[in-house]
């Protein structure tokens, strides 16, 4: 996969809505009922962090349901493309981006997403072909007004923010020319979770999937 290819549909699954669900899932029990339930409320592209051992176990279980289009975030390694590509994973997200890590992703056919924070981050991975990007940390690194000044001289770059976004201060990031979507945890709060509340967290994916809406 060229990255030109990776960047087209990287974009397309985040044009499916507002919001991608950043994910961090500690029991494979959860997996089915929480994409279920996102996915009810309007968000179907659902990004699994390989953060917990069981990460890889809960993307194959959420790859089963219907509607959704599961990824793997935190990709480090290629050991990490491979078993994620293998989990069932559809794309994959990065808080960086190194050449390793992009020729994995390239070789194993896997769109990714790559992290930059800066315009000369945002400008090699360009360079090599990359022009739809993931912003982060995006609260650290300045947030919405930070990533508004790269639009004027990087208008071919088109970003996820990610990292301290919240329905709080979501809208001040859709709202920018540059951005396609962004990433947020709080549709699925831990304790949610943990407490099987699925109704509840279809209820924040839904208000979730209408930000930016008129």
């Amino acid at each position: 996969m060229t990255p030109l290819d990776a960047s087209k549909s990287t974009r397309q699954i985040a044009a499916m809505a507002p919001i991608i669900p950043v994910l961090v899932v500690h029991d494979v029990a959860h997996a089915r009922p929480l994409a279920e339930a996102l996915i009810a409320g309007g968000l179907p592209a659902l990004e699994v962090t390989l953060r917990t051992e069981v990460a890889l176990q809960v993307i194959a279980e959420m790859a089963k349901v219907e509607g959704g289009v599961v990824g793997a975030g935190t990709l480090l390694t290629p050991d990490d493309v491979r078993r994620a590509k293998d989990a069932g994973a559809r794309f994959g997200v990065s808080p960086g981006a190194t050449d390793r890590l992009l020729q994995a992703c390239e070789d194993a056919d896997l769109p990714t997403l790559p992290g930059a924070a800066t315009a000369s981050e945002a400008m090699a991975l360009q360079e090599r072909g990359y022009d739809m990007l993931k912003f982060f940390p995006a609260e650290a690194s300045g947030g919405a007004p930070a990533l508004k000044s790269l639009a004027s001289p990087l208008p071919q770059i088109t970003f996820c923010p990610t990292g301290g976004v919240s329905m709080d201060n979501a809208l001040s990031y859709l709202a920018l020319p540059n951005v396609i979507c962004a990433g947020g945890s709080w549709v699925a709060p831990d304790h949610l979770v943990q407490a099987g509340d699925w109704a509840a967290i279809t209820e924040l994916a839904r208000a979730a999937s209408q930000l930016g809406k008129s």
